[in-house]
């Protein structure tokens, strides 16, 4: 005849794949953070882009020059404010995670016109 097993293995039994569920269920949320995180640097590093184009394409009409296009997909408007020259890029996201929900990203430079003093 066995001996009936002391509550503590009982308990190790019941509790046996409890990590397993836990773990299970905490992964989607970890890689969902994971990858927000991802899109969030993708979309600043395009805004960062955005900006460097915007900052030259000020400065080359401030000076009265031709400004080249703007990157593929981004929009460009030009406005003159109080002697200011003003370039605003805007432009989906590119990031696969912020994208899908429809993020812009857009930057904007002023310079002053030097065309429009002389």
């Amino acid at each position: 005849m066995e001996a009936a097993a002391p509550d503590w293995e009982r308990a190790r039994r019941r509790e046996r794949g409890s990590v397993t569920a836990e773990f299970a269920t905490a992964l989607p949320a970890v890689l969902l953070c994971l990858a927000l995180c991802v899109s969030a640097v993708q979309a600043g590093a395009q805004q960062a882009r955005l900006l460097d184009h915007a900052a030259s394409a000020a400065r080359l009409i401030g000076r009265g020059d031709a400004a080249p296009a703007p990157p593929d997909g981004a929009t460009r408007a030009v406005g003159i404010d109080g002697g200011m020259v003003c370039v605003t890029l805007s432009a989906p996201s590119r990031s696969a995670g912020l994208g899908t929900l429809g993020l812009t990203v857009s930057a904007r430079s002023c310079v002053l016109d030097d065309v429009g003093e002389g």
